[in-house]
């Protein structure tokens, strides 16, 4: 009756250990995702003319993007190579100038993203902004982004439907963050 209750509980004890070194092996795996995960980010502008017409699309010149993102890699003691994942994390406007300017003027803003050797893809958007708005946080999309961000530059197009007549050129800061996951 002693060796059974025995090998009870020490069918117990295994079952117990089991659950614990599966919870802990998910643990570790969640730490060392984290040493692999870091942000990276890029600032550009666009200019919203006064000229632009009401209710339509209207698409705005972007400049190239020139990313310094093997040097990031590099700070996160990664490289190109090595990386297995990017995706948007946020992408925020701010209005530079004229001072005081909101986003009431925009309905819709859409920004797409591509390189001269990849295919262009929608990266963000916003519909239905607030007229009240001094920044805004756009949408981002799931696309996975390794092939643009990885490139030396890569283009942004963006296209914004404005609700009233502008009086004068309004500029946006665009602030991107990237996450990236790499591999060991």
């Amino acid at each position: 009756m002693k060796i059974r209750d025995w090998k009870m509980n020490l069918d117990k004890a295994l079952v117990i250990l089991t659950i614990l070194a599966i919870l802990g092996s998910s643990s570790s795996c969640k730490k060392v995702d984290q040493l692999l995960t870091f942000t990276i980010s890029d600032e550009s502008s666009i200019t919203v003319n006064s000229s632009s017409p009401i209710n339509l699309p209207v698409e705005i010149a972007t400049p190239n993007v020139t990313t310094n993102s093997s040097e990031q890699f590099q700070n996160n003691n990664s490289n190109t190579n090595l990386v297995k994942d990017i995706r948007l994390q946020s992408l925020e406007l701010s209005i530079s100038s004229p001072t005081g300017e909101t986003f009431s003027f925009l309905q819709s803003i859409t920004i797409y993203i591509s390189t001269d050797s990849s295919n262009e893809i929608e990266l963000a958007s916003l519909d239905s902004i607030p007229s009240t708005a001094t920044s805004l946080a756009l949408v981002p999309t799931q696309a996975k982004l390794d092939t643009y961000v990885k490139a030396s530059t890569y283009n942004l197009r963006t296209e914004v439907v404005t609700r009233q007549v502008l009086t004068q050129n309004v500029n946006i800061n665009i602030a991107d963050k990237f996450k990236v996951t790499a591999n060991l």
